[in-house]
């Protein structure tokens, strides 16, 4: 079995017959049991069982957690699993102690502040030792708790923001099968009432009756009704912190999300403090059965609770440091070490790793004492070995010492497709994931296993875009291993680089511990050399090591090495590659791609330079460092090399020549390596990667190429390498099957890299599930070269024996334009484009759409800080600053909308920027979205939202800079407000409405073979409502039509495989033409509106005035009292003081406030003439038709009243506009008396609630009733308006299901920002009927939609 022989090369290391054929495998107990957890593959269970004493003791490994995960078939959990992150649970099995007894978690840490919770709220305990929590929930402390302050900092979380999808979805089934018996007796109890009432009276005739059989069948209608429903937001987790004298503590109520109401109070929690000082954890409620950690930060005011959120960080922990006494097979590779998990993935954006995420656990793991990191995720780059990320763990790999191991990623089988930052960055050992015969047969249970180990069907592969070999080593990429106690099981079986990382890590772990046991100085240069230059070969060809680097780790061949090398200088050799004569690109080995690149010999300039630990003596290390270096070439032919090379510690260079030029088509691999010329059994100690990559020309007419009788078994790969030919711009192709009975699995992928952008990749999953054709279609870019690896899955067919033949043909397409990405101005003039077709004939038929729309924003409001917090203290001694940016923008209509920063978006690793985090709120604080480098779209009702961004780096001077920095809002146009715009033969078509182009053939060396067209802008009458000026519209623009069945007809450009961004300025509005000109011409004297004039000063003035305080209070009385007497029965005058006394606050005497509220009503309501305004309103039209409404009114005039005004029209336009000033008038005065009645009837039912009884006349009239029907004359007592009294109509007269049901309606129809107090009513109506799982609900809800505050970032 792989691991079992070991054969040494001349030099000593690196070789190996790790891929021998298997015959006749079969497994037994003991094997099976050792192949979930395989060890035997990097010979971790020899070198523990040779040396037991170091199995990883005093090594500390800090787990980064975050997957990018192409799934396999054996577990449909994991399957496609992107950005995932986790944490560990240090209540999973095997994690709680290691092999010699001492802990096994160190600490637990949120890096990311997905957990925070501001604690910053202090209250104190009353007599009876209760405290109100942040929730508004009362809590008894428990009275044997020491706090010396009598301090409590209070905050709350929703569980759910905690917790991970799965998790999540298990209790909402569970929680709401508890929520519909509940619901169900309710609705048995409101059935059985109507029941009741209908057999005592069978058809009831009395209007009371007739409400009271009304109000009993709205009940059954709500309860109904709120079961459809129903959204869970999850329990409230109330939380509490003080200081014991001696540490801080935390205690949690979490009594909502248990089924006892006894369990889960707050007195009856176990405190805990910071994890790393007592190592306690905690579970939230039997159901869950989800572990958590607490560590309290800035003196109280922060509480972290910290969980996993996949099962993803306690697996990977598990491969590399399991314990299981009783079940030793099960164990990690090295048991005996210790482990902190640094939770880097933030749950509130799905579990992504936030650049706040990844620098607060450098800093933990610098913190800490670390030995090792792993790090289990990784995405493509626009840059190699760059960014801010990159520069802080070269600072901890080569100042600190820390080992860094990282995933390669899950993005093969195509080359180049290492993901940052375990592929790309040369400081972080890159793992590829491999796969033995026993892995295959024992955990994935295949019916027969491959023959040999090979690389994962799906693990990235090197080189990088400049040529560094991206893979470092692999390990096994697969096992079962412990999981979180949530998940209600032990283990579960997950692969990817994912697992081969903390493979890898584990076996370096024991490395380590043997180090520190034999005193060998550690170092993360002198490990990695031995990991590679011992590692057993994986494959037969010198290209296999794009897939798996040097090979299949060995960790017993590597102690050796590093037992032989303990006398060596720790240092590693830095490589920088450029083409002579050029200065720039740098790079870090020789990568030929191109077509162009090929056709000639090349000569390059490496420089090594030889790099030793931060510290180093320049007198006992650096000015005695000498090496003389044989240079070797795996191949002289094409790679030419000097013999030799004198090192110092300054460096130097020499010169490489590379002849491609008689080479054969497809990838060559070589590499060029220095070997000490007086330690030649160190193996390489430098190399240079050398990848050609020469393609093939297309040159049949029209341009196709096809691959024939291509033969796979599981797990080979077929690649080939094509010059796109210039002009092509899009390719379709089908791939044909045969000969094959069951199942096959295919993964195909085309890779493109261009110059500074991330590789061009297309990949498509393709099952046959008997032979067939299918066909594809994916955009290419002309002149580069194009990798076509198609790949039979690794187990896909294994047992068949059957060879699957497959013939797969590229036809070529393009149409070529002379601008890609096409900006209208705002202007009236066209876009001439040029298209023609350089390869074969195309049908031009284009396609234009605009369906975003982005609208910038400048913030409104900037705050930059130092974060105080240790965690955001660099390894460097700097404290990390903060900037704040705060952003306002309205949705006149709900709309989906994402955030867009153009300077920080889509990238993570290769940005000098440290994080970036926004949240979008409302006006009641509510949050409705949540984003970072990768914006989501989120539906937004309508509104005003605030944005605020936030924004991290320890320069001041960067964060300075974007205190302006701009934000654009995008949303996507409804369907209808989508524009699709015209094109036209000729420029003038746009304005003349002529000469419009819809298609055309393009032929190849035609006389005319340019096609000249015109893209109209959009015309002005359909823009979108609310595009203000210097708001851009977005959309796509293509030019092409597939030729591929069933496509035919398709007129989308977004459909097309190869499509272009086009944009349109919104420019300014047109000019009003009436702007400017009086609208009105006023019939008053000088005199009078002077009067006028002063009386509004005077009220605007009142208005103004603040009533804070009881001296202000005063004076506004005051005011008020001398205004009544110079303006008696003045309408807006007493309403504005109506609507000053409403806005008081902080009134002691309630009762006789409202008794005020009621006078002032009274006064507005006496001021109006209200037969005048009935006579005026008797006249039904629509209120919105102004004009119309004149009309009618002049038109039904008498003619007496037209005879005054003879010919002359002014006078006659005089009258008009002072009938429309006085419709304006009694619309106001109308609205000031419903207002009024509207007041008055609150206030009625505010006395009426604090006296206890209701309020009467002397003759024993219903004063709120009589006030209630004064109301209904002028306005819909119905609308969002004035429904509130409506509802407390309904309750005076005890009807609370007709109650409800009309706040439910009245809260619909309003479409404006949720209304706190009518929520507020709509608890106490539930709790009023008895409705207490309702209730329950509406209380969580109320947090939802008004926090107290906004989150923490």
């Amino acid at each position: 079995m792989p691991g079992d022989s070991i054969t040494e090369t001349s030099g000593g290391y690196g070789g190996g017959d790790e891929n021998r054929p298997l015959r006749n495998f079969k497994l037994n107990e003991s094997t099976f049991l050792a192949s979930l957890m395989p060890k035997k593959e990097i010979g971790a269970d020899h070198f523990v069982e040779a040396h037991p004493q170091y199995d990883g003791r005093g090594v500390i490994i800090a787990i980064f957690e975050l997957i990018d995960k192409k799934g396999t078939p054996f577990l449909s959990v994991i399957d496609w699993i992107y950005g995932l992150d986790s944490g560990v649970d240090p209540a999973a099995s095997g994690l709680q102690v290691t092999s010699d007894g001492k802990p096994k978690v160190l600490d637990v840490i949120d890096c990311t502040g997905s957990g925070d919770i501001d604690t910053s709220k202090v209250v104190k305990a009353d007599a009876d030792g209760c405290i109100q929590g942040a929730s508004g929930a009362s809590l008894v402390v428990n009275s044997s708790w020491k706090n010396p302050s009598g301090e409590w900092h209070v905050g709350y979380k929703f569980l759910y923001e905690l917790l991970t999808d799965t998790l999540i979805s298990r209790l909402k089934k569970e929680r709401k099968k508890k929520w519909d018996e509940k619901n169900q007796e309710e609705i048995a109890k409101a059935v059985k009432h109507l029941d009741e009432f209908n057999e005592k009276h069978s058809n009831p005739e009395e209007a009371d009756l007739k409400r009271v059989r009304e109000d009993l069948q709205a009940r059954i209608d709500l309860l109904r009704k709120q079961a459809d429903s129903y959204d869970d937001k999850g329990p409230v987790i109330d939380a509490v912190v003080w200081h014991d004298g001696d540490l801080w503590r935390a205690a949690l109520d979490t009594q909502s999300a248990e089924d006892d109401s006894d369990c889960g109070q707050l007195a009856n929690f176990v405190p805990l403090t910071n994890y790393r000082i007592e190592r306690k954890h905690g579970v939230f409620s039997k159901l869950d059965a989800c572990t958590f950690v607490l560590n309290v930060y800035s003196d109280g005011n922060i509480l972290s609770i910290v969980t996993d959120c996949s099962p993803h960080g306690t697996h990977v922990a598990g491969i590399a440091t399991a314990f299981h006494p009783k079940e030793p097979l099960l164990n990690g590779i090295a048991p005996g070490a210790q482990l902190i998990s640094c939770k880097i993935g933030d749950t509130r954006l799905g579990s992504m790793e936030t650049g706040t995420g990844l620098i607060r656990a450098l800093i933990a793991a610098v913190e800490h004492k670390c030995d090792l990191i792993n790090m289990s995720y990784g995405e493509q780059t626009l840059l190699p070995d760059y960014g801010r990320f990159v520069d802080l763990v070269n600072e901890v790999v080569n100042k600190h010492r820390l080992i860094f191991v990282s995933s390669a990623g899950n993005s093969g089988p195509a080359l180049s497709t290492v993901g940052a930052p375990g592929g790309t960055t040369s400081s972080i050992i890159g793992v590829g994931a491999y796969v033995s015969p026993s892995m295959a047969a024992g955990a994935h249970s295949v019916v027969e296993p491959p023959s040999e180990g090979l690389e994962y069907t799906w693990s990235s592969r090197g080189p990088t875009s400049d040529g560094d070999l991206g893979v470092s080593i692999s390990a096994p990429g697969g096992a079962v291993a412990p999981v979180p106690t949530w998940t209600l099981q032990k283990r579960m079986l997950m692969n990817g680089t994912s697992m081969a990382s903390p493979s890898a890590c584990g076996g370096v772990a024991l490395l380590i511990s043997a180090m520190k046991a034999e005193g060998i100085p550690v170092s993360p240069y002198s490990v990695r050399k031995a990991l590679e230059n011992t590692s057993g070969p994986v494959g037969e060809l010198p290209a296999d090591k794009l897939s798996t680097g040097q090979g299949l780790m060995q960790v017993d061949r590597a102690h050796e090495y590093i037992r032989q090398s303990r006398n060596i200088p720790c240092i590693c050799y830095e490589i920088t590659v450029n083409q002579s004569g050029k200065s720039t690109p740098t790079s870090r080995g020789i990568y030929l791609r191109e077509a162009s690149a090929c056709q000639q010999p090349t000569e390059w300039t490496v420089q090594v330079q030889p790099k030793f630990h931060e510290g180093a003596s320049n007198l006992e290390e650096l000015v005695p460092f000498e090496e003389c270096i044989e240079l070797h070439s795996t191949e002289k032919v094409v790679v030419r090399a000097p013999e030799y090379l004198l090192l110092t510690n300054n460096g130097r260079s020499f010169n490489i020549v590379v002849n491609p030029t008689k080479l054969s088509e497809g990838l060559h691999y070589y590499e060029v390596y220095g070997v000490d010329c007086k330690a030649p059994w160190r193996g390489p100690i430098f190399r240079i990667p050398v990848t050609i990559t020469k393609p093939m020309t297309v040159k049949n007419h029209p341009p196709f190429i096809s691959f024939s009788k291509m033969s796979f078994v599981p797990g080979h790969i077929e690649r080939r390498y094509i010059e796109v030919p210039y002009g092509a711009t899009w390719v379709e192709a089908t791939m044909q099957t045969s000969g094959f009975d069951t199942t096959r699995r295919f993964f195909v992928d085309t890779v493109q890299i261009c110059p500074l952008q991330r590789p061009m990749k297309w990949e498509s999953i393709v099952t046959f599930s008997s032979p067939t054709v299918k066909s594809f279609a994916f955009p290419v870019m002309g002149g580069q070269t194009m990798e076509l690896a198609v790949a039979q899955f690794w187990s896909s067919g294994i047992g068949s024996h059957e060879t699957t033949v497959v013939d797969f043909e590229i036809l070529f397409h393009g149409i070529a334009i002379n601008k890609e990405e096409i900006i209208l101005d705002g202007s009236e003039a066209p876009i001439r484009i040029d298209a023609e077709a350089l390869l074969s004939s195309e049908n031009l038929v284009p396609v234009a759409t605009l369906n975003k729309i982005r609208v910038p924003y400048r913030p409104v409001d900037a705050k930059l800080g130092t974060l105080t917090d240790n965690r955001d203290k660099l390894p460097s001694g700097k404290q990390t600053l903060a900037l704040t940016l705060t952003y306002k923008f309205k949705l006149e209509d709900g709309a989906e909308v994402k955030p867009q920063v153009p300077l920080l978006n889509n990238r993570i690793y290769d940005t000098k920027f440290e994080s970036q985090f926004y949240m979008v709120s409302d006006t009641n604080k509510r949050v409705y979205a949540m984003g970072d480098v990768y914006p989501s779209a989120t539906k937004l009702p309508k509104g005003e939202y605030n944005l605020r961004l936030y924004l991290r780096h320890d320069n001041m001077q960067y964060l300075e800079k974007m205190k302006q920095l701009l934000l654009f809002i995008e949303r996507n146009l409804d369907d209808k407000d989508v524009i699709r715009l015209n094109f036209f033969s000729e420029p003038d078509g746009p304005v003349m409405g002529d000469g419009a182009f819809k298609s055309s053939v393009l032929v190849p060396g035609h006389v005319l073979k340019k096609e000249a067209i015109y893209l109209g802008p959009p015309v002005k009458d359909k823009l979108p409502k609310n595009a203000p000026q210097g708001s851009v519209l977005l959309g796509a623009i293509s030019y092409g039509k597939l030729s591929l069945a069933g496509q035919e007809g398709e007129e989308s450009s977004e459909k097309n495989p190869v499509s272009y961004q086009i944009s349109y300025v919104v420019p300014p509005n047109k000019v009003d033409e009436d702007k400017g000109k009086s609208s009105s011409t006023s019939l008053k004297t000088v005199s009078e509106r002077l009067e006028e004039e002063v009386r509004d000063a005077k009220i605007r003035v009142l208005s103004s005035l603040k009533q804070d305080t009881d001296e202000e209070r005063s004076e506004w009385k005051k005011l008020s009292t001398s205004l009544k007497s110079d303006y008696p029965n003045y309408t807006p005058l007493l309403a504005k003081i109506l609507e000053g006394l409403l806005s008081q606050s902080k009134v002691e005497d309630k009762i006789h406030h409202h008794e005020d509220v009621m006078d002032a009503a009274d006064e507005v309501i006496d001021s109006i003439d209200k037969d005048e305004l009935a006579k005026f309103f008797s006249l039904k039209s629509d209120p919105e038709d102004e004009e119309t409404e004149v009309c009618i009114r002049v038109a039904n005039f008498p003619p007496s009243l037209w005879f005054p005004f003879g010919q002359d029209f002014s006078e006659f336009s005089k009258f008009i506009i002072e009938l429309l000033r006085k419709k304006k008038a009694m619309e106001t005065t109308r609205d000031e008396l419903a207002e009024a009645l509207y007041q008055k009837g609150l206030a009625l039912v505010e006395i009426e609630s604090l006296k206890g009884k209701k309020a009467e006349t002397e003759g024993t009239k219903d004063l709120f009733e009589d006030n209630f029907k004064g109301l209904q004359k002028w306005v819909d007592a119905k609308s969002s308006k004035y429904g509130t009294l409506l509802v407390l109509r309904e309750r005076r007269r005890g009807r609370l299901g007709a109650a409800l049901k009309a706040l439910n309606e009245m809260m619909q129809d309003n479409g404006d920002p949720p209304k706190k107090k009518l929520y507020e009513l709509k608890l106490s109506l539930l709790d009023e009927i008895g409705w207490k799982h309702l209730s329950t609900y509406e209380k969580e809800w109320m947090l939802v939609r008004f926090p107290p505050s906004l989150p923490l970032f």
